[in-house]
């Protein structure tokens, strides 16, 4: 069936235009057509006049909905953090895994191998294979040196689930970044202590990203750079980073986008109120903490992220979206994703001036609000 999306302005991942409409066959764009050329016998949706957009991907959020999936790993949990997520405006996610027992990675893996959904893409394993003096929020005890005989077995287990793992090139060999990604796995930089020296080694091993570039890492200095300034060095490598003014300072953001261009993209990297088990973070106001005040997690949406982008970075409108669906997307080699063009999944998200969500699309499947 036909569907047209009339009267937006449109944000295709290459341009903004108006006059438009996007037209969709089933669960794919059709065309770009002239507003006066939509054929016969289609479905219409008037956008208001709002903005039309690629639905925003986030590559790190860890839970929603009343749910932090670590610690409730079941089919109801996931029902409702994809509901949360996607009413948000985010129409693909990866599940940040932090780390953890083998039980619980046993169990996350076969829910979500169990409860396919177009938006979920998959699981990001944050650890265990991390430094232990750049944990962050982490458990000290879950940490290990990476084991490539439990590795196998851990990627044979999730049979393509874990789509991304976090990992500290200092702890892990250039065979076991090979093994990761012979095995489809993109391999993030993240929750390291690396020298400059040792983050361009994980780099030119096949390293392709860096996991919230500045926090839980080791930092600039003048006579080291550090992972951030091995992810500043790299023509290649990408880094994801949190938008909120707290995880990191608006100023910062802006010297980032300014090195790294199109490698740079955002993340909520949200986590959700839970106050039992191992990983326990308490709401405030702006943010996530650890019981003991520690900063734990943002209160993003990816919506959010591109707003404050836009607003306190100075980034134009177009490229904070493609910031969060286009580069993204490109980092994890989904062709079909991220932009508004023939071929392209049905995946859109219409928003207002105010950035309110309007009307989401996930596969060519329309939710309205």
């Amino acid at each position: 069936m036909l569907k047209a999306f009339t009267n937006a302005t449109i944000y295709t991942g290459s341009e903004k235009i108006n006059g438009k409409a996007v037209l969709i066959n089933d669960n794919r764009i059709e065309a770009l057509i002239d507003s006066k050329s939509v054929p016969e016998d289609t479905t219409v949706i008037d956008c208001g006049n709002n903005c039309l957009a690629p639905g925003l991907i986030d590559l790190q959020i860890a839970g929603g909905g009343g749910y932090l999936f670590s610690s409730s790993p079941t089919a109801e949990a996931l029902r409702a953090i994809t509901k949360s997520i996607t009413d948000s405006g985010t129409t693909g996610f990866l599940i940040a895994m932090p780390t953890n027992t083998p039980e619980v990675y046993h169990e996350v893996i076969r829910i979500v191998k169990e409860n396919p959904h177009p938006a979920v893409l998959g699981l990001h394993f944050e650890g265990p294979y991390i430094s232990t003096s750049r944990r962050g929020a982490h458990m000290k005890n879950y940490i290990k040196p990476p084991e490539p005989e439990e590795i196998k077995a851990l990627l044979a287990e999730a049979g393509g689930v874990i789509k991304m793992m976090t990992v500290a090139p200092e702890v892990c060999n250039r065979d076991i970044i090979k093994l990761l990604i012979d095995n489809g796995v993109v391999v993030a930089a993240g929750h390291s202590n690396a020298t400059f020296s040792e983050a361009m080694k994980g780099y030119e091993w096949g390293i392709s990203t860096t996991t919230h570039l500045f926090n839980a890492m080791s930092q600039m200095h003048h006579r080291d750079p550090g992972l951030p300034g091995a992810a500043f060095q790299s023509e290649k490598a990408f880094a994801s980073i949190i938008v909120d003014g707290l995880h990191v300072n608006y100023n910062v953001v802006s010297i980032a986008r300014k090195l790294m261009k199109e490698r740079l993209f955002l993340i909520s990297d949200a986590v959700e109120q839970n106050l039992k088990g191992v990983y326990q973070h308490v709401r405030q106001t702006d943010r996530f903490t650890l019981p003991d005040g520690t900063l734990s997690g943002s209160l993003l949406t990816m919506l959010k992220a591109v707003k404050n982008s836009v607003e306190h970075v100075g980034i134009s409108l177009d490229e904070a979206l493609r910031m969060a669906s286009a580069y993204p997307a490109r980092l994890m080699k989904m062709h079909d994703k991220g932009r508004i063009e023939k071929g392209y999944k049905a995946d859109l998200v219409l928003f207002n001036k105010d950035y309110e969500v309007r009307m989401v699309c996930i596969d060519g499947e329309i939710k309205s609000f």
